[in-house]
């Protein structure tokens, strides 16, 4: 028994509609996955910027801890045993009686949401909302970025 051909073209292959039916839910499951991605994107973001601000936060307190245990040459008596700026977080400072270096950075985090190592500072004389760094010391550390998190607190709070 042999098949024609045309008879054979009509069973293999989809129909118009079926092809229209396939791209529109094909389209509808890519718009929905397309906000799931931004939101995860951010939310990497929230978290390296947590990371970043412990960080750097920690590595200001531990020197403050040095400062005040008399283990490193404390900052001037206005900056209050808290570093004079992040710069030396990273370059260092000699131990006392030693001549070791102790690093309390490896480097500068960047901020995830500007691309900056510049971050917002804090001094010890600083209104806790201030915006601006009074100079002399670094007390806190902040994102400069202007965009708000998934809590409804902008990141520069946090």
């Amino acid at each position: 028994m042999r098949i024609s051909p045309v008879s054979l073209g009509r069973q293999i292959g989809f129909t118009l509609m079926e092809l229209l039916a396939t791209a529109t839910v094909v389209a509808i499951l890519a718009s929905a996955t397309v906000p799931l991605v931004r939101n995860s994107l951010q939310r990497q973001k929230e978290l390296e910027l947590r990371r970043s601000l412990r960080e750097m936060r920690m590595a200001i307190d531990n020197y403050k801890k040095m400062a005040d245990a008399g283990q490193i040459k404390p900052p001037p008596g206005e900056a209050a045993g808290y570093p004079e700026s992040l710069e030396i977080l990273v370059e260092g400072t000699t131990l006392n009686g030693k001549t070791t270096k102790i690093r309390f950075l490896r480097r500068i985090p960047v901020d995830p949401f500007t691309g900056s190592t510049e971050w917002g500072m804090r001094s010890i004389n600083d209104d806790p909302n201030s915006t601006s760094w009074g100079g002399g010391s670094v007390f806190d550390v902040y994102s400069k970025s202007q965009g708000t998190g998934f809590n409804q607190v902008p990141y520069k709070e946090w």
